[in-house]
């Protein structure tokens, strides 16, 4: 694969009856000339490119030695100008945290801060339109678990990701 120097962005990898549901969700509620990715939990929003082969390092090592993370749909979030699904994973957010540390000096101020994990399926709309999706999915809401299969990187091109490898969690 062809390196780019442009920001890396990390994921959760979704499994696929989650990435399904929740594509679906984000294909009728984001507005279409906004909706250029499928539906993402973003570990980091910027790692620079100059620091793939230590970030794949990292990413390698942990996901072969750690389980698929228990998680659950907890809720959902009113975003004010759209609504995503939070999402309760701590094993997740620890592995996260742990990947935060060793890439120190890396990080941007928004990738300093401990992220909320979420799903977004609707942005950048008025928010009387998220208000009515919020309360419409809050009424049939039912907490649940969640499959997270393992971790993405992605390049950030103009707006769009491209794929550059995804890893599974392999661990027992």
């Amino acid at each position: 694969m062809e390196r780019l120097n442009k920001p890396v962005i990390m994921t959760a990898q979704m499994g696929k009856a989650e990435y399904a549901w929740a594509d679906q969700l984000r294909q009728r509620h984001y507005p279409p000339e906004r909706n250029r990715i499928g539906a993402h939990i973003t570990l980091f929003h910027h790692l620079p490119p100059q620091a793939l082969d230590e970030i794949k390092s990292a990413v390698t090592a942990l996901t072969s030695i750690m389980p698929k993370p228990r998680a659950r749909l907890s809720g959902l979030i009113h975003l004010g100008n759209g609504v995503a699904y939070q999402l309760h994973a701590p094993e997740l957010l620890s592995l996260r945290m742990e990947l935060a540390d060793r890439f120190t000096g890396l990080l941007v101020a928004q990738d300093q801060q401990t992220p909320r994990l979420h799903i977004t399926v609707q942005n950048k709309v008025i928010p009387r339109e998220a208000q009515r999706l919020f309360e419409h999915l809050s009424a049939g809401f039912e907490p649940r678990p969640f499959t997270i299969r393992g971790i993405g990187l992605h390049y950030y091109v103009d707006g769009l990701w491209q794929d550059i490898g995804a890893w599974s969690f392999r661990g027992r």
